[in-house]
């Protein structure tokens, strides 16, 4: 089942409003996914810093000392923001491989969520109202976000197994459907060192987008690869740091909506999730169609990569 919803702001005026705008979204499909939720936030670019979104199961013991401890071992400044289960550790922009690095030695039961310049991501078991409420998610600002609803076919309900999967710096994924070839690619990847933390499909899929684009191709080539090397039925929503992408399988049997202003891109597993977005009613609505890539970026926010593949 599953649900997806993803906002791509072309208006900086509406910025601060990112989270709240996509919380409203992401709760709408609760009963697409009841069992845990998570948003991606691409929040500003800061040339200075790069992030690191970080979760324990015990946050009090686990976040004490580990501003402290992971700069010592970095011999460099760290920043940590707590909030809930989560914390965002900030370090020098060139560091962030050598933080992740250390991170395993200095704290190995902490998880990393996510890795990037821009990217945070917040997720857990649990409703999405609740979800969100734990973590605040309606006070956020951003430029761009994308949110998922669970309700687990394939693996275990987990925080691990909730999605956004992030894979790459400033790449994430969220998908509504079921890939049948995912074990066998799993294997590929991790003989290609592509790391992959858990068994879920989706988790595969996002680590496919990031193996291509390591391999130089560019997230529209990732996509389009994906509709021949992936088996199954998928819609994926991918973000990164500039944008977002969307592609789905040729049957295209999964339900999706998009709708377009002049202020942003959203994008809807159904058409309720965009209901309550600001001039919806003068929106361009439509299906994505199968086998075809869209993508919006900032450095061109009106007018679509699209590609039928």
């Amino acid at each position: 089942m599953c649900g997806i919803v993803g906002l791509f702001l072309k208006d900086k005026a509406l910025e601060p409003q990112l989270g709240s705008l996509l919380t409203a979204m992401l709760v709408t499909m609760t009963d697409r996914g009841p069992d845990s939720a998570g948003i991606a936030i691409y929040g500003e670019d800061n040339p200075a810093i790069s992030k690191l979104t970080v979760q324990s199961d015990e946050p009090e013991q686990a976040f004490a000392t580990l501003e402290k401890d992971l700069a010592a071992a970095l011999g460099g400044a760290v920043h940590l923001r707590a909030k809930d289960t989560h914390a965002v550790l900030e370090v020098e922009r060139g560091q962030l491989s050598a933080a992740r690095a250390l991170l395993t030695k200095i704290a190995p039961d902490i998880r990393v969520m996510a890795t990037g310049d821009t990217v945070e991501i917040y997720k857990e078991v649990g409703l999405p109202k609740d979800v969100a409420a734990r973590f605040d998610l309606a006070s956020m600002s951003g430029t761009h976000g994308i949110g998922h609803t669970r309700m687990a076919t394939e693996s275990l309900v987990t925080t691990m197994g909730a999605h956004p999967f992030n894979t790459g710096p400033d790449q994430c994924l969220v998908h509504n459907g079921s890939l049948s070839n995912h074990n066998r690619l799993r294997r590929k990847l991790q003989r290609e060192g592509v790391h992959i933390e858990t068994e879920n499909d989706t988790e595969v899929g996002a680590a496919y987008i990031t193996w291509r684009i390591q391999n130089g191709a560019t997230l529209g080539e990732a996509l389009e690869g994906a509709l021949n090397d992936l088996d199954g039925f998928f819609t994926f929503l991918v973000g990164t740091k500039d944008g977002f992408g969307v592609v789905r399988d040729p049957i295209a049997c999964k339900p999706a909506v998009m709708a377009e202003t002049d202020q942003y891109v959203a994008f809807g597993s159904e058409y309720r999730a965009l209901v309550n977005l600001p001039g919806i009613e003068q929106a361009r609505v439509w299906e994505p169609e199968p086998a075809t890539v869209y993508f919006w970026s900032h450095q061109s926010p009106s007018t679509p990569t699209k590609k039928a593949a």
